[in-house]
């Protein structure tokens, strides 16, 4: 018997026992397939067996019959659908060319858009779920594969210009929508799947929701392109079934690439509450799946004014990453602007690899304000001899702004002329030589002249100094943030405290960050425990 026949009578068998798993194991597309698969693609190639060359779709009718009057009651038969997908199953193998990864990748697109049409086939069709997915991780695999490839994206990209059908995307983002799409054509139809409803324990189609949906996030994040993830989690939201009906896995994986998508909009309280949970349902045995969650989940609650433990840090999946982080959140404590732009110096390559550079050198700013302005009143402020006096405590702006100017200093090479006594521990050093000292007298130009900054290693932007205008509207900002608690006295150039009475002028003018941020009050209603795309009772 021929390589071909042995396959189509194999798959008979599977449909008529309903062998969904089986069908799966024999629908193989990958190169490392035993040498069976690649004798089929040299039969259909014409080396062997002629005849098959006639007509494909009578052949395949002919060895696998719709046997619907002849079939018991719950009986799989053969449908149209299922004639198309297996004739693009053998024409993968007939013209499959492993060297030529665009020409593979649209041969793999035609079968798993075929077995998607199939898998829709509402008396039958779930037979195909397994081998939906098998045909459906591969393709993701292979896309993955191309967007490493520059060169194939831009043959792809010049071969869709010079046929009319490219856009303003670049090759990368046309092959990616092509397979999230198909991939999502079967998640489609997993969502819509009528067996069960969204709040009881899925049955039939519905069961492979959130595989399917963490596949194409997956693919999603790997290849950096989030607006595939923004369509499904829009499905999801108003029609998935609840994530607690699913298996540990399945959650995990989902809240994980949900608290990503949020990280990347940007939303670091809604990532958090993702990331969080889907670090608690990790078993701690699973050292590597839980360091990946913490890679996101640190960095989250870090722009939260939240920092991390040392007992979480010295746990075994944070490892590798304290010595990311730990300088991170010394310089945020500090307000040191030169440590911090360092440490993010020699960590560039890996944050940058995990989509954190940008966020951590942007968004971390107000906080690295908030505490250079703490640290500039605790060294400067000069407490009323009377202790009954109503005067307000304030920080004078032109302190913070002699200190940011020093730390600017700092970063473009400048270095001390001369040493001065050691500070008390836990003071800044570099606050101290700005308060104590004049910044001319203290500071020695590099030899080669300042460093040029790039847009995000300076305090404010690149090598631009700071002015007292510059100080006033950042106060001003932390102020509308709630990370400092009072108001800019523009005249004198200074911020005035509220509530020092009560709480001392420390602690009331520079509320906890994490408190503050949790404590913000918005134009409408907002529950902060409400996150879209995750789907709860």
């Amino acid at each position: 018997m021929s390589r071909v026949n042995e396959l189509l009578v194999t798959i008979r068998k599977d449909i008529a026992s309903g062998n969904g798993e089986k069908l799966r194991q024999w629908l193989q597309v990958v190169p490392e397939a035993p040498a069976s698969y690649h004798e089929m693609g040299q039969e259909l190639r014409g080396k062997r067996d002629k005849p098959l060359h006639g007509s494909l779709e009578k052949w395949i009718e002919h060895m696998i019959p719709d046997e619907t009057d002849h079939a018991k009651e719950g009986q799989i038969t053969a449908w149209g659908g299922l004639y198309a997908f297996i004739k693009e199953y053998l024409i993968y193998w007939r013209d499959a060319d492993w060297n030529d990864l665009l020409r593979t990748h649209e041969l793999l697109t035609n079968l798993v858009n075929a077995s998607a049409t199939a898998f829709s086939y509402p008396s039958g069709g779930d037979i195909l779920m397994q081998t939906c997915l098998a045909l459906s991780q591969t393709l993701a695999q292979l896309t993955m594969t191309l967007s490493r490839r520059p060169d194939l994206l831009r043959k792809a990209k010049r071969a869709e210009d010079a046929s009319g059908d490219g856009g303003g995307d670049d090759g990368q983002g046309s092959i990616i929508g092509r397979t999230s799409e198909t991939i999502k054509k079967i998640f489609t139809t997993c969502l819509q799947d009528r067996t069960t409803d969204r709040w009881t324990a899925p049955k039939g189609r519905k069961q492979a929701v959130y595989t399917f949906a963490n596949l194409v996030l997956k693919l999603s994040f790997a290849c950096r392109k989030i607006t595939p993830a923004t369509m499904l989690l829009s499905q999801m939201a108003s029609q998935a079934p609840l994530l607690n009906l699913y298996p540990a896995a399945q959650r995990v994986t989902f809240l994980y690439y949900l608290g990503r998508y949020w990280f990347a909009n940007t939303h670091y309280l809604r990532a958090a509450h993702c990331l969080e949970a889907a670090y608690l349902q990790t078993l701690p045995t699973f050292v590597t799946h839980r360091a990946r969650i913490l890679t996101y989940l640190i960095p989250c609650n870090l722009l939260l004014g939240r920092f991390p433990s040392q007992n979480l840090l010295s746990r075994p999946e944070a490892k590798n990453l304290a010595p990311v982080f730990f300088p991170l959140c010394a310089a945020i404590r500090s307000g040191d602007f030169a440590a911090f732009q360092a440490h993010l110096a020699t960590q560039q390559d890996w944050l940058y690899e995990r989509g954190l550079f940008l966020q951590l050198a942007h968004k971390l700013r107000p906080l690295l304000w908030r505490s250079l302005a703490r640290k500039t009143f605790i060294l400067t402020y000069q407490p009323p001899e009377d202790a009954s006096s109503r005067k307000a405590a304030t920080l004078d702006l032109a302190d913070l702004q002699t200190a940011a100017s020093f730390l600017q200093r700092r970063i473009e090479g400048y270095t001390p002329s001369s040493t001065t006594h050691r500070p008390s521990q836990g003071v800044n050093p570099l606050a101290v030589h700005a308060a104590r000292n004049n910044a001319n007298t203290t500071l020695v130009a590099p030899p080669s002249g300042p460093r040029k900054l790039r847009s995000h290693e300076g305090i404010l932007w690149g090598n631009a100094q700071i002015t007292a205008e510059d100080v006033e509207m950042m106060v001003a900002e932390m102020v509308q943030q709630g990370l400092m608690h009072g108001f800019v006295a523009h005249g004198q150039g200074r911020f005035a405290i509220i509530g020092a009475k009560a709480k001392g002028p420390v602690a009331a003018g520079w509320p906890t960050p994490w408190a503050a941020i949790a404590d913000r009050k918005y134009d409408q209603y907002y529950d902060q425990e409400d996150v879209p795309g995750w789907v709860k009772a």
